[in-house]
C-alpha cells in the first residue's frame, strides 16, 4: 500500500518528528558524526589536491612558456643541424612535460569530492572553474599541441637539404585540422564555466585561459589551412610563379600604398627564387585586359583603374587590384602567373626583424628600425632626381626579399621568420590572391585575402586615396568616431565622423614630395594636400547628410560589393585638419560595425559607440 501523508491525532507532524528524534537520538549522534567526518575529509581532500594540482599546473604552465622560447629562438652559434634538433628535442620534453603535469592536474581534481563541491549552489563555483581549466590544459597539452610541435619541427628541419618539406606539412594537415577542433571545442568548453565567482584569482585564472583559446584558436585554424594550402602553393606538384609587388602608403591607395617596384618569384618543391625585378614605370604600357563588372567601372573609370599602373589599386578590395596585376603582368611578359602578393614597409620590417638585416648594392644598411622611414621618407631627400631614386628603391626591395629568401633556407631562423609571417599575414600588411579557385576561396575569408566584405552586418570603412599626386601621406593622421544615434521609424540612426590632419612641416621637404599634379587648376601652398576619402557603409545605408568642416558638401555615391559608398574631394593644408562628417539611416542592428582599417604609415585611430542599439524585425 503506498505511503500517504496523514495527520497524527493529538500533535502535528513537526511535532512527529521531533519526538523520533529524541527517541532516536542515540543512533543519529554516530550518523550525524560520519557525515560530519565525510565532510571534513571532503574538505581536506579538496585543499591537498588542491595544492598539488595548482602546482601541477603552475609546472605545466612553466613548460608551455618554454616550448613558445624554443620553437622562435633564432639559434646561436652552433651548427644549424645541431641546433635545430636541440630546439626540436627541447619542444618535444617540454610538450610531453607540459601534458604529464595537466593530466595529473586534471585527475587530482577529478574526484568524487570535487565533482560534489563543484555542484553545490552557490559556494560550488569556484571548484568547478579549477575543475574546469585543468581538464582544459589536459586536452590542450595533450591533443592540441603535439602535431602543432611536430609540423613545426618538420618544417625547421634540415632533412632535405634547407628546403621546406612539404610532403610533410602536407602528411601533418589531417592531425592540425583535428588539433583545430579540440581547441575550439575547449574554448567552448572554458566559455561555460562560471564567469564571475566568490574567489576572484580563481576568476582570474578562467579569464586568463579564455584569452589564451581566443588567440589560439584563430592561430590552430590558420595552421590548419596552411597546411591544407601550402603545399601546392610552393609548388609541391609543379612550378608555381607568382607576382610580388612593393606598396608604397607615402602617397595613399585604396589597399595601401601606391603600387611600385615588383618582382616574381617561383617556387618549385618548397625552393624559393626571384627571377625579376623591375620598377613601376615598367608596367606604364602595360595594357591589362581585366573585366571587374559595371559597379567597379562606375568607382574607378575616372582613374582610370585598369589601365594605370598607379591607379590600379584604389579600390580597397585587394582582389581587384591583383587581378589586374596579373593581367598586367600577361600583357608585358606572356606569362600567367598563380597568383599575386603585396607587402608594404612595415610588413617587410616584421619579417626583417627576424631575418635580419639586408644591404644594398652602395651598403646601405635595411634593418627592421629603418625600412619604412628610409622606403616612405627620407629616400626622398637622399635622390632628388626620381629615376635614382625609383633605382635605389628597387635595390631596397631586392636587398630585402633576398634577405628573406636566404632566411628561409636557415633552420636557424626559420621557427623566427615563421612567426614573423603569421603577424604580418594576420595583421593585414601582406595580402595574397591566387589565380586557382579553392585557394582563393580560403585566402577571401581571411585577412591575408584582403577582401572588402560583402553582407549585411554593420560595416565602416574610411578609405583614403591621394588624388594630388603628393608623397605626404606619411604624415597623414586619420580618426574616425561611429556613433549609434538610436532608433527611427526608418532605421539605426549612425552618425560617421572622420579628421584628417596633415602633419607635414611646413620646411624642408623636397619638391618631389611636395609637387602637385593638379597645380595648374587650383592655388596651393608647399605641403599641402588633395585626398579623396570615401566612406564606405553598411549595406542598406542611406545618406541624411553630409558635411566637410560643418559646412554642407557635395559628394559622389556609389556603390562597391554591396556597400553605399560615399566619396569627397577634400583639400587639407599643410599643418591643418579637415572633418567630414556623415548622418546615415542603417538597417535595425544592435550590433558595432567592423572597422576597415587601410594601411597607411600612421595607423586609424577608431572610437565606436555602438549603443543605443536598434533591433528591427527579426534581429
Amino acid at each position: 500500500m503506498p505511503w500517504t501523508p496523514r495527520t497524527l491525532p493529538g500533535r502535528s507532524a513537526l511535532g512527529a518528528v521531533a519526538g523520533l528524534v529524541r527517541r532516536n537520538r542515540r543512533l543519529l549522534r554516530p550518523l550525524l558524526w560520519v557525515i560530519g567526518g565525510l565532510l571534513l575529509l571532503g574538505l581536506g581532500w579538496i585543499a591537498v589536491t588542491g595544492l598539488y594540482a595548482r602546482g601541477e599546473l603552475v609546472a605545466a604552465r612553466g613548460d608551455l612558456m618554454a616550448l613558445r622560447t624554443s620553437m622562435t629562438s633564432l639559434g646561436g652559434s652552433v651548427p644549424a643541424a645541431k641546433d635545430s634538433g636541440s630546439r626540436d628535442r627541447q619542444a618535444r620534453d617540454a610538450t610531453r612535460s607540459a601534458a604529464n603535469h595537466a593530466r595529473r592536474a586534471h585527475w587530482l581534481t577529478s574526484g568524487p569530492a570535487w565533482y560534489t563541491a563543484a555542484r553545490l549552489p552557490w559556494i560550488g563555483g569556484p571548484f568547478e572553474t579549477v575543475r574546469g581549466t585543468a581538464g582544459a590544459l589536459d586536452r590542450l597539452a595533450g591533443r592540441a599541441l603535439p602535431p602543432v610541435v611536430r609540423t613545426v619541427g618538420r618544417l625547421t628541419a634540415d632533412a632535405r637539404g634547407s628546403h621546406l618539406d612539404l610532403s610533410g606539412l602536407r602528411d601533418a594537415a589531417p592531425d592540425l585540422e583535428r588539433a583545430a577542433h579540440e581547441v575550439t571545442a575547449v574554448r567552448a568548453l572554458a566559455a561555460g564555466l562560471p564567469r564571475g565567482t566568490w574567489l576572484p584569482p580563481v576568476d582570474r585564472v578562467r579569464d586568463q585561459l579564455l584569452g589564451g583559446l581566443d588567440r589560439m584558436a584563430p592561430v590552430m585554424e590558420n595552421a590548419a589551412v596552411g597546411a591544407r594550402l601550402l603545399p601546392g602553393i610552393l609548388g609541391e606538384d609543379g612550378t608555381r610563379r607568382y607576382l610580388l609587388v612593393f606598396q608604397n602608403p607615402a602617397e595613399a591607395r585604396g589597399t595601401g600604398g601606391m603600387p611600385g617596384a615588383y618582382a616574381v618569384l617561383t617556387a618549385k618543391k618548397g625552393e624559393l627564387a626571384l627571377t625579376e625585378f623591375g620598377r613601376d614605370t615598367d608596367m606604364a604600357a602595360a595594357r591589362p585586359k581585366v573585366d571587374l563588372g559595371a559597379e567597379f567601372t562606375a568607382m574607378y573609370a575616372r582613374g582610370d583603374a585598369v589601365h594605370t599602373w598607379p591607379n590600379s589599386n584604389m579600390s580597397p578590395h585587394f582582389p581587384y587590384a591583383a587581378r589586374i596585376w596579373s593581367a598586367a603582368w600577361l600583357a608585358k611578359s606572356g606569362q600567367r602567373v598563380d597568383g599575386v602578393l603585396s607587402l608594404d614597409p612595415a610588413a617587410l620590417s616584421g619579417l626583417l626583424a627576424a631575418a635580419g638585416p639586408a644591404r644594398t648594392t652602395d651598403g646601405t644598411l635595411v634593418t627592421a628600425h629603418n625600412v619604412v622611414d628610409l622606403t616612405e621618407r627620407t629616400n626622398y631627400a637622399m635622390y632628388r632626381d626620381p629615376v635614382r631614386r625609383k633605382a635605389f628603391l628597387l635595390d631596397v626591395a631586392r636587398a630585402a626579399a633576398g634577405r628573406l629568401l636566404s632566411a628561409v633556407e636557415d633552420p636557424r631562423r626559420r621557427p623566427a621568420l615563421l612567426l614573423g609571417l603569421y603577424q604580418v599575414l594576420h595583421s593585414g600588411e601582406m595580402t595574397a590572391w591566387s589565380a586557382h579557385a579553392t585557394e582563393q576561396r580560403e585566402l577571401a575569408a581571411r585577412p591575408l585575402g584582403g577582401s572588402l566584405p560583402q553582407g549585411h552586418e554593420p560595416y565602416a570603412g574610411l578609405v583614403v586615396n591621394n588624388a594630388g599626386g603628393t608623397k605626404l601621406d606619411y604624415y597623414l593622421d586619420r580618426t574616425l568616431e561611429w556613433s549609434s544615434e538610436g532608433c527611427s521609424e526608418a532605421g539605426r540612426e549612425v552618425t560617421v565622423k572622420a579628421v584628417l590632419t596633415n602633419r607635414a612641416p611646413a620646411k624642408g621637404l623636397p619638391s618631389y614630395v611636395t609637387d602637385r599634379l593638379d597645380e595648374a587648376t587650383r592655388t596651393t601652398r608647399h605641403g599641402d594636400n588633395r585626398l579623396l576619402v570615401s566612406y564606405f557603409a553598411t549595406a542598406g545605408a542611406e545618406l541624411s547628410e553630409a558635411t566637410v568642416d560643418g559646412k554642407s558638401t557635395v559628394t559622389s555615391p556609389g556603390a562597391e560589393r554591396g556597400h553605399p559608398v560615399y566619396t569627397f574631394d577634400v583639400e587639407v593644408p599643410a599643418g591643418a585638419s579637415r572633418t567630414v562628417t556623415l548622418h546615415l539611416v542603417e538597417p535595425p542592428s544592435d550590433r558595432a560595425p567592423t572597422v576597415l582599417r587601410q594601411r597607411l604609415t600612421r595607423p586609424l585611430r577608431a572610437t565606436v559607440h555602438p549603443l543605443p542599439g536598434c533591433r528591427g524585425k527579426g534581429t
